[in-house]
């Protein structure tokens, strides 16, 4: 039966991107939330590992967020190898250029 459901959903739209966007999974996951918070919650609480469990949590809470703290990760990867981050328009002033910037953080190393 589950498989039949993944069938329809795809039957249904054929260019899904992924299962949480078809009505009948989004539900599900949905309805599941509240438990499924609490079983890693207390899991943790008990120190007792749930990796599957957690961490498609993570992916889920993390799918459904426009934008997440990887800028943060980012800055870092800039500040010990000048990989660049980006500046968010929102958040910055006349200042600071948008777009891709590196930041020569300590101002000892080059830009």
């Amino acid at each position: 039966a589950f498989l039949g459901n993944i069938k329809n959903a795809y039957i249904n739209n054929p260019n899904l991107e992924n299962l949480l966007f078809d009505p009948f999974f989004k539900k599900a996951v949905e309805d599941a939330q509240d438990s499924w918070r609490h079983v890693v919650s207390q899991a943790v609480l008990l120190g007792i590992p749930t990796p599957a469990f957690s961490t498609a949590l993570a992916f889920y809470d993390g799918y459904r967020h426009e934008r997440l703290p990887a800028n943060l990760l980012q800055s870092q990867r800039d500040y010990f190898g000048a990989h660049t981050f980006r500046y968010l328009k929102e958040y910055i002033d006349n200042d600071h250029p948008s777009g891709d910037v590196h930041v020569n953080w300590t101002g000892e190393g080059g830009n």
